[in-house]
This record gives C-alpha cells, structure tokens and sequence, in this order.
C-alpha cells in the first residue's frame, strides 16, 4: 500500500507524521509522571527534564540511520525514549531500581545503551563533547559510515573543551555532528547575558565547520536539517554544526522555581510554539486523522508510561554486590 502524503512536506508520509506525534508525546508524558514521581520521593538526586524540547530529539532520530551514535548531558531522558529504549527500563532507572538501563546505579543523569548506540547522559557540563568526537574517530577508523550526534546545550556551548573538540573534529574530518539544544537559558541565566554571539553555531566558522540555525519548534523542520547535516558527515566531508533553537517549559531541574522568566513568557510558548500542537493541527486540518484517533494515541501513550512508572515501583533495589560489577568493561 502506498504512503498518504502529507501536505506541510511533500517527502513526509502520514504515518511518519503520526509517528512523530505519538514519540513526542511518549517523552512528554514520560517527563510528566516523573516529575510526578519525583515530588513523591521516588526519584532521588537530580532530574532534568525535557518538555517542550521533544522536536529536537524526535526530528533528528528521524534522520539517524541504525548504528548511529548519540551522546548528550543530563537532560537525556527524552533523548533514550526517542532513539528506541524502553521507557519501562528508563524509568526504573530513575527510581534506582534493578530493572534499569543501568541496574539501578546510574539514576536520572548516567545511563547507557549499548544495544541502541546511547551512550550517556553525562553530568559535567560540555564533558560529553570530547566523547563524542571519541565515538566518531572509532567510526571513522572502522569505515563503517555512522555519525555521532553530540548534544550539548546553549550554556555548554561557553565551555573551551566544545572547542577544542571542534579543532580535532575539523582537523581529523570526523563523522559528528554537533547539536546544540538551544533552549534560551543555561540554568537561570538567559543566552543574551552569557553569550557574545547571538548565533552560536556561527562559532564553527573559526574551524571551518559549516553549520545553521534550526526551528527547533518544528519537528519537521529538524528532520529536515538533520538530513542535511547527516549527509554532510557521512560524505566524509567532516562535522556539521546544528543550532537548534527550543525552549524546556520547566525549571533547569525539579528543585528550580524558574523564576527568572514570566509565567506569561513559557504561557506564550506553550500556547502558539508548542511542538506537539503543530503536528497535531497538521494532521487535523489536512484530514490525515480525526481528533477521536489523536485521543485514542494520546490513552495509548498514557496506559504504556503508568505501565512504566507500575514496573518502576515494583522493580527490587539493586542488591548490595552490585556496587563492585560493572567497574570495567571488556576491551
């Protein structure tokens, strides 16, 4: 049977519309209950989380080949939901639980996926950059033709590591591509007071790294950009830099007021900008699906993410001999 077209982009069929609807809305809903489980004291430490920023993820993966690589910092959850980790294993991770990604001893901030190339979160600001421009000169050693995708965010970008990973990028023409999650404010501090450029991919031109600003609101848009920079590097022409400017509708972490923006601010955002209301009105108003059909995948979504946090809670605490495994990895 042949794919319905959709009409926003001729190359984008309905059901990968649906699809990008029903992953944004999986993150979405994953972030609420663990915001949820996070004021009931099941989740301890930190936790980041990722609403409104779920077009960034969700675009690029669209773009992702399998086999491709992607690495970021601690606001990761939304980013293992979308690159196919389950979100029951994500969230007994989070509650330090035997049945996550990472047995329970990696928490909100360090889990891994081998088997879906994730690898990390990472709690040092910029710390993962460096890694991931490990990853693609192991790839580009290999010859295997996979890109590493390394996220970091608007406040990361400040740091000198992000340029020296830049120099050896541009130098050894490695695989990577550069994300930069823009998402207006590094903790509490906005990007026009911490940052002297107001384009921040634009800092790659000092290395020869092309690179451009992204809708980061759009789905579709990143997708789009994505294809671009993935063709960039798997052409062997080098790194690629994508600014993806979004916006996180919650504090920095759970125990961040937000109070240095106006509630009219985020309010503004949620209700003309918000990622998941796009795609939805692009399927309602070319007749690609009904709202009853929306509802019918939002209940879905909402049954598999109480389904996750119920396995979270009944998932034992890691025994006591699990805190001398996993100190080394098999070379």
């Amino acid at each position: 049977m042949a794919a319905r077209k959709s009409s926003k982009k001729p190359n984008v069929s309905v059901e990968e519309l649906l699809s990008y609807y029903r992953d944004m809305l999986l993150i979405r809903r994953f972030e609420e209950k663990a915001g949820q489980l996070y004021g009931m004291g099941l989740i301890g430490g930190f936790c980041h989380l990722y609403i409104g920023q779920e077009a960034v993820v969700v675009g690029l993966e669209a773009a992702a080949a399998e086999g491709d690589k992607r690495v970021t910092s601690y606001r990761d959850h939304g980013h293992m939901i979308a690159c196919g980790m389950d979100a029951a294993g994500v969230m007994a991770e989070l509650t330090g639980r035997e049945g996550g990604y990472s047995k329970g001893k990696g928490g909100s901030m360090h889990m891994f996926s081998k088997e879906k190339h994730f690898y990390g979160g990472h709690g040092i600001v910029g710390a993962q950059v460096p890694i991931g421009a490990g990853l693609a000169l192991a790839d580009k050693y290999l010859e295997n033709g996979r890109v590493t995708f390394t996220y970091f965010g608007d406040g990361a970008a400040n740091q000198g590591q992000i340029y020296e990973t830049f120099n050896m990028a541009a130098l050894w023409q490695l695989p990577i591509i550069f994300v930069i999650e823009n998402n207006q404010y590094a903790m509490g501090t906005s990007q026009k007071r911490s940052t002297s450029t107001p384009e921040i991919y634009t800092r790659g031109a000092a290395f020869g790294i092309p690179g451009e600003a992204v809708d980061g609101m759009d789905v579709l848009a990143v997708k789009a950009a994505g294809e671009k920079a993935v063709a960039h590097s798997r052409a062997g022409d080098g790194p690629y830099i994508l600014e993806i400017k979004t916006y996180r509708y919650r504090g920095h972490s759970m125990s961040d007021p937000a109070k240095y923006r106006t509630r009219e601010e985020v309010q503004k955002m949620r209700e003309e900008r918000d990622p998941i209301e796009q795609i939805r009105e692009v399927l309602l108003t070319g007749k690609h699906a009904t709202d009853a059909e929306l509802k019918a995948i939002d209940k879905e979504v909402k049954d598999s993410i109480n389904a996750a946090a119920e396995f979270a809670k009944e998932s034992p605490e890691p025994a006591e001999y699990e805190l001398w495994t996993d100190i080394y990895a098999d070379a």
